[in-house]
């Protein structure tokens, strides 16, 4: 039973990613920055920095986590 659940799991993972590969590149960019005098160039820069900001936080986050599971263990 346990096989037949990961063979199901596998197929549906693999058929996801296929899917998700299938669409095209250009629906995947969300803000183009090439323009000239409209400023978007200042939003992909601050979006880009709202990511690099939320990426550190959830990698400082999950090592303050991890930390505070293995003091519990260790007492």
């Amino acid at each position: 039973m346990r096989s037949v659940r990961r063979i199901l799991l596998g197929a549906a993972l693999g058929m996801s990613a296929l899917a998700m590969l299938a669409t095209p590149a250009g629906a995947q960019q969300l803000v183009d920055a090439g323009k000239e005098g409209d400023g978007s160039g200042g939003l992909a820069f601050v979006l880009m920095t709202l990511l690099v900001v939320l990426i550190v936080a959830a990698l400082f986050f999950m090592d303050r986590v991890r930390r505070r599971r293995e003091d519990t263990v260790t007492e």
